[in-house]
């Protein structure tokens, strides 16, 4: 494909993604959905140019994210998890042919950039109200938080392989069949 080809895509899926994410001060119930979909817009990088294009895309949409999003715990997590993830997950379902071994290493980076996302977002911004939303919940309740979040990851995961196929064998034949 031509530079300016890659550059115009990469401009308009950026758009499209920090649309999303602006999108979170309107509607504040869906601090994970949004970053979630603006993370499954990234698939299009992710096939049309590999996974270079694609971090260049996710760090612009990181960087403006921060300044623009009025949820700072949604862009928090777009950069902490959603956002890369569409580009890693490919990496590691190339590079690991074992499919429980494979299950093991996306839990584990869901789990490692979720812990580490809110640790952020409690230490460093200082938004303690996270904490104070577990009051009532017990002591156990971040775990057991944890532990829906890998049920809802596995779903996402799911998701984001039914999102590429449709991508692979519908939308890009369909509508881009003629970029080159």
């Amino acid at each position: 494909m031509k530079r300016s080809t890659k550059i115009a895509l990469g401009g308009m899926i950026s758009g499209l993604c920090i649309m999303l994410m602006f999108m979170t001060g309107l509607f504040p119930f869906a601090t994970y959905a949004l970053p979630a979909l603006a993370g499954l817009i990234l698939v299009a990088m992710v096939v049309e140019f590999g996974s270079k294009q694609a971090l260049i895309v996710y760090a612009a949409v990181s960087i403006l994210s921060i300044f623009m999003t009025p949820d700072r715990e949604a862009a928090i997590m777009f950069i902490a998890f959603f956002g890369h993830y569409p580009i890693l997950k490919g990496i590691i379902e190339q590079m690991i042919p074992n499919r429980v071994l494979e299950w093991v290493v996306k839990l584990l980076t869901f789990n490692a950039c979720i812990v580490a996302g809110y640790l952020f977002i409690i230490n460093v911004m200082g938004i303690s109200e996270v904490l104070d939303s577990f009051g009532d919940f017990g002591r156990y309740s971040v775990l057991v938080l944890l532990a829906l979040g890998n049920v809802v990851f596995i779903i996402y995961d799911f998701a984001l392989s039914r999102v590429i196929s449709m991508y692979i064998n519908w939308f890009r034949p369909k509508f881009l069949r003629k970029i080159k």
